[in-house]
């Protein structure tokens, strides 16, 4: 076939042009990307369209994605894989659940947007659903756990800034932490590579060793206004906190009159088999974040807060365009829904325990690969011995037809749909197992 700049869709029936054979015969940007698609798009290489066309700020795997049932997902080849990072903690119901796509589909139909220039029905009825049941008393919405956290950043600020405590700004975090990427969340997180190549962060942050209460104490002063920490940090390794630590958080917050900021941007909605991962602990922040797997995979973010807090934004200091639109809040509600009626906070106690059993027989079989498991719920890692890198594994995996993520530098990390079966879970121990296998020899 001959192609020119501006030629158009390649025949019906005839292969299109891969990019660096069109880069090779002097076709380049707009015109490349056209000469590769057919009449009827049946070779459209979209992996090649997507490495040319997409920022490349992802380190993304070589398949591309079309569609998902359950804990399944297809790829644009066809090939089946076992999907047990739910888009990362995102896809609480898995993919295709018939009753999440049912109130999207009702509320795409109704309305979408409104603009938080007036109330929505969905936005209202979440607020009040979510506060009830986590115990707060006030809800903003967003998109994101970044903008999550942004928003209990500059909430706390605001809030002493309106005391009268204008110093009163400084905020303890902890190493290895992930807040988000936004400048103000990436300030927040204790982790220096998410920071680099961007200028001086935000200043008034201090950062100390996770689980070290002594440390924390040793921080506290007049200037502090938060301590923020996750329930079980997450990217930073799926590190659960040592007995003892959130409920020590809280009582020297009190101690300080300064505020217990929780993110439970992955560990939230049941993720650990609680509604909140601090409930593990005994522990409430007097704020807390929400993302992840709120609303199954629809964009959404919240903070839920305190009435003593509710003050700290007042009109004209914060906001969201699309956060708390009508889509994304039905589309929460219907997760909530699910997650009660279904029973599954105890699934996932009970699948989380099937699912740490198998890995730490795993790590016991493989003692040269990986050391061993930690986590909860069914946020899991399993943590590989000095030497063997997690993307040498989760390439080992995904070629075997299971998705996993990485987390900190040592760990894989296991966060299936809530509604995974004990069977599905026993496939996917089964192909890492095989991988580990290989990896070792």
């Amino acid at each position: 076939m001959s192609t020119s700049a501006g030629a158009g869709h390649t025949p019906a029936g005839e292969a299109a042009p891969s990019l660096p054979q069109l880069h090779e015969a002097g076709i380049t940007g707009a015109d490349a990307i056209l000469a590769m698609v057919s009449e009827d798009d049946a070779s459209l290489d979209l992996l090649e369209v997507g490495q040319a066309r997409l920022l490349g700020n992802y380190r993304q795997a070589p398949i591309v994605l079309e569609r998902g049932r359950g804990c399944e997902v297809w790829d644009t080849r066809g090939r089946r894989y076992l999907d047990l990072c739910a888009g990362v903690a995102v896809s609480s119901l898995g993919h295709a659940h018939p009753r999440l796509t049912a109130a999207i589909a009702a509320q795409a139909a109704t309305l979408v947007h409104a603009s938080n220039y007036f109330y929505n029905v969905e936005n209202v009825r979440l607020a009040g659903e979510l506060c009830a049941r986590l115990g707060y008393d006030r809800a903003f919405f967003c998109n994101s756990g970044a903008e999550a956290n942004e928003a209990l950043l500059k909430m706390t600020r605001r809030h002493f800034w309106a005391k009268g405590q204008k110093d009163r700004y400084r905020i303890v975090a902890f190493h290895h932490a992930f807040h988000g990427r936004t400048l103000g969340a990436v300030s927040m997180t204790g982790t220096p590579k998410y920071k680099e190549g961007f200028g001086p962060p935000l200043q008034g942050f201090t950062h100390v060793d996770y689980g070290d209460l002594e440390a924390v104490r040793a921080t506290m002063g007049p200037d502090v206004a938060a301590i923020i920490v996750e329930p079980v940090q997450g990217e930073g390794g799926v590190v659960p906190p040592p007995p003892g630590f959130l409920p020590g958080l809280r009582l020297l917050a009190d101690e300080h009159g300064a505020l217990l900021l929780v993110d439970e941007v992955q560990t939230g909605m049941g993720r650990t088999g609680r509604w909140l991962g601090q409930e593990h602990e005994g522990v409430k922040g007097d704020a807390i974040a929400l993302a992840k797997g709120l609303a199954g995979g629809v964009p959404i973010g919240a903070i839920l807060l305190g009435e003593h807090l509710a003050g700290a934004l007042p009109p004209g200091t914060h906001g969201s365009t699309f956060g708390g639109n009508a889509l994304a809040c039905a589309a929460a509600r219907t997760v909530m829904k699910v997650i009660e009626e279904d029973g599954l906070l105890a699934a996932v106690t009970a699948r989380g325990e099937h699912l740490g059993h198998g890995l730490a027989a795993l790590a016991e079989k493989h003692p040269r690969v990986c050391t061993g498991e930690r986590g909860r719920g069914l946020l899991r890692g399993l943590v590989l011995a000095p030497g063997y890198e997690p993307r040498e594994l989760l390439n080992a995996v995904r070629e075997r037809g299971v998705l996993l993520t990485a987390a900190g530098t040592n760990v894989l990390r296991f966060t299936p749909p809530l509604v995974v079966t004990d069977a599905e879970i026993d496939e996917g121990l089964a192909r890492v197992d095989e991988a580990l296998a290989g990896v070792a020899r």
